[in-house]
């Protein structure tokens, strides 16, 4: 079921303030930057809960700012930052425990709901929420599967250096589909991106800058500082970068009909996965969890007593 939130009334000199439940919002007024940040409950990773706290951010993000133009104001968002609050994690990709209750009741329609939403909000972010704004995707740490579909999205991708990212679904015997192939196609060649794919094969934030996927690289630790220096710098060549950004919708379209098409054949593809391909899901949900485990006991172990 969609949320609905209305926008708070709001003085363009004061933030924006919305609450979700795995989302958190931070509207910066004087740089005039609204940062989203994945809080999740669990396993970080698209959850049916944080795609819907999404949808329901945009609109209220959408309504609010064009509330703003349509009085004569400045807009108070020029950047849209997709960012994580999970160290090391950006995310880990679609739920996947979700996906195998879906499977194994053989229940299409909710499945079919959960990717049919995926799409709007990234079609949404792809379309810059129809507002004159920049969108910008912070990774500063894993990236697998739909959320590296999710940072493709966006205008611009920032990443530290040493951050893990690629699609891992050919290990279960699936494929991303929310976006990907689409998405990746503007940056690379579509043989490039099939190998990409079906390798199933982690790549260094590095090695993707040197192909043309990542746009600007930081150093381990320093992806917030990248941020910032692109913010400030950006205003000599934003209107180049627009221009580019402009010709690329024109000379590459993206529909959102092409996505729902992809996302169709993803369910489709995923009710047909064997009792194996299911057992290998799990096994990857339960590597996550205790990697996560992990991490969670040493972040504790270093936080000052």
């Amino acid at each position: 079921m969609k949320h609905h939130i209305q926008p708070l009334p709001h003085d363009h000199h004061l933030p924006f303030n919305w609450q979700f439940e795995e989302l958190a919002t931070y509207h910066d007024v004087e740089r005039r930057v609204m940062e989203f940040s994945m809080t999740p409950r669990g396993r970080p990773s698209f959850t049916h809960d944080l795609v819907r706290d999404l949808d329901t951010f945009q609109t209220a993000l959408a309504v609010a700012v064009t509330e703003s133009l349509d009085r004569g104001e400045a807009s108070p968002v020029d950047y849209l930052v997709h960012t994580s609050s999970v160290p090391g994690v950006f995310n880990l990709g679609g739920d996947l425990q979700f996906f195998l209750r879906c499977i194994g009741s053989r229940d299409a329609r909710v499945l079919r709901d959960y990717a049919h939403l995926s799409i709007d909000v990234l079609y949404n972010n792809l379309m810059n929420l129809h507002l004159p704004v920049t969108t910008i995707a912070l990774i500063e740490g894993t990236a697998l599967g739909a959320a590296f579909e999710a940072a493709l999205s966006s205008d611009v991708i920032i990443a530290e250096r040493d951050a893990q990212i690629g699609f891992p679904e050919v290990v279960f015997n699936m494929f991303p589909g929310m976006g990907a192939y689409s998405f990746l196609s503007r940056r690379l060649s579509p043989a490039l991106v099939e190998r990409m794919i079906m390798s199933g094969r982690m790549y260094r934030a590095e090695e993707l800058h040197d192909m043309g996927v990542i746009d600007h690289l930081a150093e381990p630790g320093e992806g917030r500082d990248a941020l910032r220096r692109f913010i400030r710098n950006d205003h000599r060549s934003a209107t180049t970068r627009r221009a580019l950004l402009k010709m690329r919708e024109r000379v590459r379209p993206i529909t959102k009909q092409e996505l729902l098409d992809i996302a169709d054949l993803w369910v489709e593809s995923a009710l047909s996965l064997t009792e194996k391909d299911q057992r290998m899901m799990a096994r990857l949900v339960k590597a996550q969890e205790k990697r996560m485990e992990k991490h969670t006991a040493v972040a504790v172990q270093t936080v000052p007593a």
